[in-house]
C-alpha cells in the first residue's frame, strides 16, 4: 500500500464544509482500492487566521508544505478580508512558490446535470482547459504614480518568458497528443496586444512543430470565448493565458452547469514540489454555514488529484458515484434539489463500488 502525505488546508467558508465532506469520500475510496492511504494534516489557513495572526499563513507556510505529495483546498477569501489579502496572501504564494504553472480546468457536462446550453447533454461537451498559472498578465509588476490626483498614473505589466510560454505548450501538446481527439486550440489576442499575443502564437507554432499529429489551431480570445457558447462539441484541449484562461474557464463552469461543478489543479509537472488542487467555486459566504453548499467541484477535485498520484481508476470511481447520485435525482439546491451537502456526499458514498 502506498502512503501519500496531504495536507489539508479548509480555508474559508464552505470550503470547510465540502473538504469534510471530500475526506470522507477519499477514505472510502482508500479502504475500498486497498493500494493507497492518505496521511493527512490539516492548516487552518484562512481570512479567520488573518484576523488573528495579520497574515493568512505563518511566514515558513512553504517550507511546513513543501515535504507533502499534494495540497487539498477548498476555498478561500471572505468579506472580513479584501480579496487581493486573501489571494496574494495565500494561493499565490503557493502556486508560484511551488511553480504550479499548469492550471488544469476540465469542462464536461456530467450525467444527471443540464447544461444551460439548449441541446447539450452528457458526452457532448467534453474538454479540458491548460492555464498557464504563474505569469502572463497576473504578473505583480506594475505600480501607482500619485495616487489620488488628477495625474495618477497606474501601470500594470504582463510578463512572458519563453521558458514560461514553452513549458504550459508543450504539457498541452501532450495532453492533446494522448486525446482521441488530437487537437489543440491556442487563446490570443494578436491583433490588440501587440507584444505578448504574437510572442505567445510564435511559441505555439515553434512547439507544434513537434507534434505535427496533433491538430492545431489559434483563435482571438472574445471569438474562442463566443464559440465555448455556440460550438463547444469541438473543442479537445485549449491552452491560454494567466488572464485569458482564467475567464475562459469561468465560461465553461457556466456551460457545463455552475460553478459548483468546476473542480481545478494547479500543477507542478516535473514534481520538485507539491502541487494543489482546489475546486473554483470560491468560498461562497451568502451560505456558509448553512450544510445546504454543493460538494461535487470537491469531489471532483478529489479525482483530478487521484489522476495526479496515479489512480486514475479510482478517481473514476468518484466521478461516477457523483454521476449517478444527480441521474437518480439527489441534488443540492444550486441544481434544484433539496439534499444538504452531507446527504450528497452520502448517497455519493453508496454509489462507490463495493
Amino acid at each position: 500500500m502506498n502512503r501519500h502525505a496531504l495536507a489539508v488546508v479548509p480555508g474559508d467558508g464552505i470550503g470547510i464544509e465540502v473538504v469534510e465532506q471530500a475526506l470522507r469520500v477519499l477514505k472510502r475510496v482508500s479502504e475500498i482500492s486497498g493500494r493507497m492511504q492518505f496521511e493527512t494534516e490539516q492548516f487552518n489557513w484562512s481570512c479567520q487566521y488573518y484576523l488573528e495572526h495579520g497574515a493568512m499563513m505563518p511566514e515558513n507556510g512553504l517550507d511546513i508544505l513543501k515535504d507533502f505529495e499534494a495540497i487539498f483546498l477548498g476555498a478561500v477569501g471572505f468579506p472580513t478580508v479584501p480579496d487581493h489579502i486573501s489571494l496574494w496572501g495565500l494561493l499565490l504564494p503557493i502556486r508560484r512558490g511551488f511553480d504550479q504553472y499548469v492550471n488544469l480546468r476540465p469542462v464536461r457536462i456530467l450525467r444527471g446535470i443540464e447544461s444551460p446550453l439548449k441541446g447539450f447533454r452528457a458526452g457532448m461537451i467534453d474538454f479540458v482547459v491548460v492555464r498557464e498559472n504563474t505569469e502572463g498578465e497576473y504578473s505583480n509588476i506594475g505600480g501607482r504614480l500619485r495616487a489620488g490626483t488628477p495625474d495618477e498614473i497606474v501601470i500594470q505589466d504582463s510578463v512572458f518568458t519563453r521558458k514560461g510560454t514553452e513549458r504550459v505548450m508543450r504539457y498541452a501538446f501532450e495532453l492533446a497528443q494522448r486525446s482521441p481527439k488530437n487537437r489543440l486550440t491556442a487563446a490570443t489576442k494578436s491583433n490588440g496586444l501587440n507584444y505578448s499575443m504574437p510572442f505567445w502564437d510564435e511559441v505555439f507554432k515553434d512547439v507544434g512543430t513537434q507534434y505535427p499529429d496533433v491538430i492545431q489551431e489559434i483563435y482571438h480570445v472574445d471569438a474562442l470565448a463566443s464559440y465555448f457558447i455556440t460550438r463547444p462539441e469541438q473543442f479537445d484541449v485549449v491552452v491560454a493565458s494567466n488572464l485569458f484562461g482564467d475567464i475562459l474557464t469561468d465560461i465553461g463552469g457556466a456551460i457545463q452547469g455552475g460553478l459548483g461543478l468546476a473542480a481545478a489543479a494547479n500543477i507542478n509537472p516535473e514534481r520538485r514540489y507539491p502541487s494543489m488542487f482546489e475546486p473554483v467555486h470560491g468560498s461562497a459566504p451568502d451560505i456558509a454555514g448553512q450544510g445546504i453548499a454543493n460538494p461535487t467541484a470537491q469531489l471532483w477535485t478529489a479525482k483530478l488529484m487521484l489522476d495526479y498520484l496515479g489512480y486514475p481508476d479510482e478517481g473514476e470511481w468518484i466521478l461516477g458515484a457523483v454521476e449517478s447520485t444527480l441521474t437518480k435525482g439527489i441534488r443540492t439546491r444550486d441544481l434544484g434539489g433539496t439534499a444538504t451537502t452531507r446527504e450528497f456526499t452520502d448517497a455519493v458514498l453508496d454509489n462507490l463500488p463495493e
